[in-house]
This record gives structure tokens, C-alpha cells and sequence, in this order.
């Protein structure tokens, strides 16, 4: 991706779609408008109520900290190329754009799986949950996915930076995806494929494996709880909460760990915005706004404020 090839780069987007390109936007935009009411919501409500102050609740502000930044960056310049009807981006930008595609994606695939290994602790040892989950172990893991995900990413991001284009510019793709840009170089690039596959390997069948483990130790708790009432909810947690992960991971497999014979750039597309766009508007949703802490939360919030008494019916 040498600067001395080009200066900047012109994105396809959806132009073989010209009939269905103002609906993928306007969904687009609904979806991202949803993302940040939904995750900002979350992040006040958690910051606000003290009852909220816990392990489970701290990861899910980082949860929905990391899908701001993370739909922004993905679908912020592909809605304003939209707008203006200019599909260009600098080589610059288009690093710096794969750099955080790449970050924020790879520390959610972390992230989720810590998630799931602190639902495990809940659950299966209520007990000892307190001091296995203390403060500094959950900075300590908040961190710790955060740094993962930069560090693969600069890893990736930097292999591809020297490349050499063989003269064409258009990237096949909404944004400046990795395995679009590759495409375009005409130089061998079995090195950066194999840096690819083992950050894959790491961060997407290893951490769903661990989701999988964790969760097949939740449902054989809760298989043990008495009230049909009880198992009756914490299954349908359970299957929203993988229906997420499913989705998440299941996408990004489907891109990453594929054949490389196979090429399906046009899928990948729709693929990449399954993890940029969807996954992130459901993940508050799902996580966190069905649940009753976080309704109850809303509910006392707006109590304190009296002229919002008539919304208090919507949380019930």
C-alpha cells in the first residue's frame, strides 16, 4: 500500500446495486441513528445508577463504547460519500480507517468472550463471584481487550502499508477493508495472508469457543433451577444473547477464515455490514434494555425528573 502508487483510493460501495443503493442507505442510516440512541442510552444509564455499578454492567459500557466508535468508523464516511456523491478517500485516511476497522473489530471479538467468561462466574459460582470479578480484574480484562485489539490491528495495518499496488484504485467495498485492499496489490502476499490467518485463528474461533464452553456450563445450571418461570427467561437470555454471537462471529468467519479461492466480494460487503451495523444496534438491545435492573434504572432516573412522569408507563 505504498503512497508513492496513489494518492487516494475510490470506493465502489454499492454501485452494482443502483436500484437498491438508496434503501441500504437509508437502512444504513436508521440502523447507525439506533446504535448511538441504544449504546448512549446504556453508557448514561450505567454511569447515572449506582445499582448498576457492577462487573457485568462495566463491561457492557465498554461493549457499548467500543460499537459507537466502531459502526462511526465504518459507517459515518460511507453515509457521507453517499451524500456528497464523492467515493474518494487519501491513503491516509484509508490507513487510518483499516487501522480502526481492524482494532475495534478485533477487541469486540475479545471483549464478547470475556463477557460470556464473567456471565459464567455469575452463574455457576455466585459466591466467589465478588472476589474472582473484583475491580482490578475487570480493568485488568477491559484493558487487556482493548490492547489485544489495537495491537493485532497495527500488526495487520502495518504488513499491508508497504505494498505495491499493480494500478488500480477502486476498492471494491464501502470502506477501506483489508481483505479488499488486498485485492488490489499485485505483489506477492503470502506473508501478510499467513499474519492474517493466525490474528483470525486467535481472535475468532478461540474466543467463540470459549463463549460456547462458558455458556454449556450456564445452561446446565440453569437446568438445575427449580421455577419453570426462571428457566424459562434465563434460556431466552441465553439464545438472544448467542443469537448475537452467532451473528458476530458467524459474519466475520465467513470473511476472514474462508478459502482463499473463493472470492465473494459482494457478499463480504453485506457480510461486513451484518458486524459494522447490525450486531452493534442489537448488542444493547439484547445485553441490557430487556433486562429489569436496567428498566428499573430508567424508571427511578426519570422519577427524579418530574416532567417526564408520562414516559415512565413505557418502562413497566
Amino acid at each position: 500500500m505504498s503512497q508513492g502508487n496513489w494518492t487516494d483510493f475510490f470506493f465502489l460501495g454499492f454501485s452494482c446495486y443502483p436500484k437498491g443503493e438508496a434503501v441500504i442507505f437509508v437502512l444504513c442510516l436508521l440502523m447507525y441513528l439506533v446504535t448511538l440512541l441504544g449504546n448512549v442510552t446504556l453508557i448514561s444509564i450505567t454511569i447515572l445508577d449506582s445499582h448498576l455499578h457492577t462487573p457485568m454492567y462495566f463491561f457492557l459500557s465498554n461493549l457499548s463504547f467500543l460499537d459507537i466508535w466502531y459502526t462511526s468508523s465504518a459507517l459515518t464516511p460511507m453515509l457521507a460519500n453517499f451524500v456528497s456523491g464523492k467515493n474518494t478517500i487519501s491513503f491516509s485516511g484509508c490507513a487510518t480507517q483499516m487501522y480502526f476497522s481492524l482494532a475495534l473489530g478485533s477487541t469486540e471479538c475479545v471483549l464478547l468472550s470475556m463477557m460470556a467468561y464473567d456471565r459464567y462466574v455469575a452463574i455457576c459460582n455466585p459466591l466467589r463471584y465478588p472476589i474472582i470479578m473484583n475491580r482490578r480484574v475487570c480493568v485488568q480484562i477491559a484493558a487487556g481487550s482493548w490492547g489485544t485489539g489495537c495491537l493485532t490491528a497495527l500488526v495487520e495495518t502495518m504488513s499491508v502499508l508497504p505494498l505495491s499496488f499493480c494500478g488500480n484504485r477502486s476498492i471494491n467495498h464501502f470502506l477501506c477493508e483489508i481483505l479488499a485492499i488486498l485485492k488490489l496489490v499485485c505483489v506477492d502476499t503470502s506473508m501478510v495472508q499467513l499474519i492474517m490467518l493466525v490474528i483470525s485463528v486467535l481472535l475468532l474461533p478461540m474466543p467463540m469457543l470459549l463463549i460456547c464452553i462458558s455458556y454449556a456450563f450456564i445452561l446446565s445450571s440453569i437446568l438445575r433451577i427449580s421455577s419453570v418461570d426462571g428457566r424459562s427467561k434465563a434460556f431466552s437470555t441465553c439464545a438472544a444473547h448467542l443469537t448475537v454471537v452467532v451473528l458476530f462471529y458467524g459474519t466475520a468467519l465467513s470473511m476472514y477464515l474462508k478459502p482463499s479461492a473463493v472470492d465473494s466480494q459482494e457478499i463480504d460487503k453485506f457480510m461486513a455490514l451484518v458486524y459494522a451495523a447490525l450486531t452493534p444496534m442489537l448488542n444493547p438491545i439484547i445485553y441490557s434494555l430487556r433486562n429489569k435492573e436496567v428498566k428499573m434504572a430508567v424508571k427511578n432516573l426519570l422519577i427524579r425528573n418530574p416532567f417526564n412522569s408520562d414516559l415512565i408507563s413505557i418502562f413497566k
